[in-house]
């Protein structure tokens, strides 16, 4: 994804807009990532409710996400959102988002979600109409590419809570970021600067698993990976982002 790429001159997009709450800052009053990819959540669910391709008919489950924090959100009272399909595959699809503060804050998202069918299984994308202008013929991929840390980590419990499950009785995606947030702060990371955040999920997270967060920090890098016994459920990175 060029985080500088202006939204489609053809094709659906869906504007929102949101006021920042104290629920979705930290402590200096930045927007959190947990609350970017709640936001991300939201528009998309409001954008295929309204085509048709929503539940019950239609589910979606995130595969990976990237959120580019181009200049943090700070001092914004009030986010405007636009969301458009970002390119489609046989079981995927990809959806955008663009932020813009207005105090200057500016972030931009792309993910990729598998299509699901009422049965919860993965269904094939037919007759996808709305979003092929959009999507302009550009191809997504369910392929993962973050890895798990090694060497020298730091393992700490990550004790889950039952607020943090959805309908599908899996913790909901913006949660993982909850821990990643805790994990740069922990690592001591400056957060007011722009960053590149990568969250691969692997596998769905449980009420009742015992994960471990197995984090990493090298040369203002973060790697966070959501380990549960043996099974890395979700895998996660943090890069400056020049």
């Amino acid at each position: 994804m060029d985080p500088l790429v202006a939204p489609p001159l053809v094709g659906r997009t869906y504007g929102s807009s949101r006021r920042i709450r104290l629920a979705d800052r930290d402590a200096r009053g930045r927007l959190r990532l947990d609350a970017v990819a709640r936001y991300l959540q939201d528009v998309a669910t409001d954008d295929v409710d309204e085509t048709g391709w929503g539940a019950p008919d239609h589910l979606w489950v995130v595969r990976s996400m990237r959120i580019d924090v181009l200049a943090p959100p700070v001092d914004d009272d009030r986010v405007e959102l636009l969301t458009w399909c970002s390119g489609t595959g046989t079981l995927a699809a990809g959806r955008r988002l663009s932020l813009r503060g207005d105090g200057g804050g500016r972030v931009e998202a792309d993910s990729v979600w598998i299509h699901l069918g009422p049965d919860a299984r993965p269904q094939r994308i037919e007759r996808f109409g709305i979003y092929a202008e959009s999507a302009g013929g550009r191809e997504v991929t369910t392929r993962l590419h973050l890895h798990v840390p090694v060497g020298e980590t730091l393992r700490t419990p990550w004790s889950l809570r039952v607020s943090d499950l959805d309908l599908m009785d899996h913790v909901n995606n913006a949660v993982y970021w909850q821990a990643v947030e805790e994990c740069l702060f922990r690592a001591g990371e400056e957060l007011f600067r722009p960053l590149r955040a990568r969250l691969d999920y692997r596998h769905p997270i449980d009420l009742g698993d015992e994960v471990e967060l197995v984090s990493r920090l090298r040369d203002g890098h973060v790697a966070v990976a959501f380990v549960a016994g043996d099974v890395a459920k979700a895998v996660a990175r943090v890069d400056p982002l020049a």
